[in-house]
């Protein structure tokens, strides 16, 4: 055999170029190598699948086992820092060497014979399910790259298969409305096994899909729901009731959804893999995950989040209003260029006095400056409206243009634009401020927006895996806000 790389990153460097496309949809060609592999899992699989909330379920899944004492085997995708963070074995993230001998096991199973091209997610994913399937574990969940039906993932079998929230994204591949998209979902299904699906309000298609096949549907709001006040929450399903919980570690406004579909699943494979109570509990309080509505310690507030689709950043949105009061907003934004960019304007621009849009390192990615272009478009046809959209209230006092316009000669280019105020504001024709600016980078991008923010401020960082990424390489923000700014 050829020279072959012997480092992690010299193997990721090679599986970029292997096939012409990023993404090549269908499972024949990973089902042929993962037979040369004889690649099975001998333990309980939960696959995830959904637009939102996925890596959050995983996790969840994944805290209540360990407590349970289980030895669970994770993958998730993508990774925010090191391509390792895609695979954890009994809580702790593999090392660089320890995937080394199953990319080179799937590189000898694919040149055997006719040789298979591989993309990167699908040469990278039967690495992964190797290493799980030689790491002796209790329970495997397996999170879904893209759609379902043609994921490398669903080269497996699920014991369970559960479906997060569904909403647009990926529409190229994927189909360009919620009923072909909840169909490509669906396709993680199998015959006689538990389906649990999350979201209140699913696709028929999902449904249809999981009734033609004949799944076990466990359906939110029929067959498992939830239930909380401000201080704790309850759960219950078929036969079964968490009463009195601790709210999950994971914050968001959508995470009891998902914590609510995690349970459903335990409760699903019950017979295989028991879960006590108190599981439940310690695990949900102990759950962790970075860049879901996760907080920096300090102020100002700084918040990030990997929501890049409007469903998410409604979300995050929804999240953002009850943290309660700030003088500022400031995004630090940044994004792929087939995302629905508008929509994310649409759901979160009503929050934001000041935008730092980031550049990206990767072709995907659409631009800074294009980033601002779109954002001033869509703010100018919404002044152009009569009644434009409602923009969250404050008193809190705003800058004056000179203020915004007044720039350092070491400051990237600035833009001001207006925005109209809500019919509480002032008088209906008063204005508010807000300023964008373009960065080559996040963490440019970040220290920006902290220099300019006081401790009454917040910065939500949000976005990409890419743009979250980008801050947590250099590790958690860690905020020292200067008394006098207050």
């Amino acid at each position: 055999m050829k020279n072959l790389p012997d480092t992690l990153d010299g193997w990721l460097h090679y599986c970029e170029h292997l096939h012409p496309h990023t993404i090549e949809m269908g499972l024949d060609r990973v089902a042929l190598v993962k037979e040369r592999l004889a690649l099975r899992l001998d333990c309980p699989v939960i696959t995830v699948a959904g637009t939102n909330g996925k890596g959050s379920t995983c996790a969840m899944i994944e805290a209540v086992a360990l407590q349970a004492g289980y030895r669970p085997g994770v993958y998730t995708s993508p990774h925010l820092v090191h391509f390792e963070e895609r695979c954890r074995i009994h809580g702790e993230t593999v090392k660089p060497e320890e995937l080394l001998p199953h990319f080179e096991a799937v590189e000898r199973a694919r040149t055997e014979g006719s040789e298979v091209q591989l993309t990167y997610f699908e040469f990278t994913t039967l690495a992964i399910l190797r290493l799980i399937s030689q790491a002796r574990v209790d329970v495997a969940v397996l999170e879904v790259g893209m759609g379902g039906r043609l994921d490398a993932v669903n080269v497996i079998d699920a014991d369970c298969a559960v479906i997060t929230m569904i909403d647009v994204d990926h529409a190229e591949y994927l189909g360009p409305d919620r009923e072909s998209i909840g169909r490509e979902k669906a396709g993680i299904m199998r015959p006689g096994r538990p389906a649990v699906i999350c979201d209140p309000v699913p696709p028929d298609s999902v449904i249809e899909h999981a009734k033609a096949i004949g799944a076990t549907l466990w359906r939110f709001g029929t067959d498992f729901n939830y239930s909380g006040d401000k201080l704790q929450w309850s759960w219950a399903g078929r036969g079964r009731r968490y009463a009195g919980m601790s709210y999950p570690a994971l914050r968001g406004a959508n995470q009891l959804f998902n914590a609510s579909g995690a349970l459903a699943a335990l409760e699903a494979i019950r017979e295989k893999l028991p879960i006590s109570a108190q599981a439940v509990r310690a695990g949900l309080a102990l759950v962790e995950l970075p860049g879901r509505f996760e907080v920096a310690p300090g102020q100002p507030v700084v918040v990030l989040d990997v929501a890049h689709n409007p469903h998410a950043v409604a979300t995050l949105a929804a999240s953002m209003s009850t943290m309660g009061h700030f003088r500022l907003t400031h995004a630090v934004f940044g994004a792929m260029a087939d995302k629905d960019i508008t929509g994310i304007f649409e759901k979160i621009g009503p929050l934001i006095d000041r935008w730092y849009f980031t550049d990206l390192p990767t072709p995907r990615a659409e631009t800074a400056a294009h980033l601002q272009e779109r954002w001033e478009r869509f703010h100018a046809q919404q002044e152009a409206l009569q009644t434009p959209p409602a923009v969250v209230q404050d008193d809190a006092p705003r800058m004056d243009l000179a203020e915004a316009v007044k720039q350092q000669d070491d400051k990237p280019h600035l833009s001001v634009t207006r925005s109209r105020r809500g019919s509480s504001g002032e008088g209906g024709g008063g204005r508010r401020i807000v300023k964008s600016e373009v960065f080559a980078d996040p963490q440019t991008a970040l220290d920006a927006a902290i220099a300019a923010s006081r401790l009454t401020d917040r910065i939500v960082v949000f976005g990409s895996f890419y743009t979250v990424g980008g801050i947590l390489k250099n590790g958690m923000p860690q905020m020292h806000g200067k008394h006098f700014d207050l």
